[in-house]
């Protein structure tokens, strides 16, 4: 399960891997308005994650590391929202590991500054869809999926857990 974490638009996706050949499951985005307490967007976003996580039963949730720019208020909502995915994940057993965005898009693209739109198109191509996936959120979360998948993201995630204090492996969570 690939997570593209965001208070306001929160992207899944679900892909099934089978050797070398990767399938999408599912795929979306859970969203919440902004005139709702952000303990209330939160709430639903840890709610749609448990019943993604019982329905699916994922082997691990793959998460996008949270990108810290120029506006703080928005980087504490979006890792708010990331605190609160792997809280639904650690509730069910499922390990998080993290990968940066350069990784996410050199797994998928082969080049860590690959556009949006460059991400969508070869999501859709790696996963076999007939049309790049829609919004950008669930895009970017089946691309977190395939990066954690088919194993190229594993020494990013590796790095992230050390920086993060966790103990030598990939887990940051489970």
């Amino acid at each position: 399960m690939g997570i593209d974490p965001g208070a306001a638009n929160l992207g899944f996706g679900i892909v099934r891997v089978e050797g070398s050949h990767m399938v999408a499951l599912d795929g979306g985005v859970v969203e919440t308005t902004p005139d709702q307490p952000m303990e209330r967007r939160l709430e639903r976003i840890h709610r749609a994650l448990v019943e993604l996580l019982a329905w699916h039963e994922p082997a691990a949730m793959a998460i996008e590391e949270v990108y810290f720019g120029r506006n703080v208020r928005s980087a504490m909502a979006v890792g708010q929202a990331s605190g609160v995915a792997m809280l639904a994940a650690a509730e069910r057993g499922v390990g998080c590991f993290a990968y940066t965005p350069q990784a996410i898009k050199m797994a998928v693209c082969g080049s860590g500054a690959a556009g949006k739109s460059q991400v969508q198109r070869m999501v859709g191509t790696l996963l076999g869809l007939p049309e790049p996936p829609e919004p950008d959120h669930a895009a970017d979360a089946l691309a977190v999926a395939i990066c954690h998948g088919n194993g190229s993201g594993h020494r990013g995630a590796v790095a992230v857990a050390r920086e993060a204090g966790a103990p030598r492996g990939e887990r940051i969570a489970g």
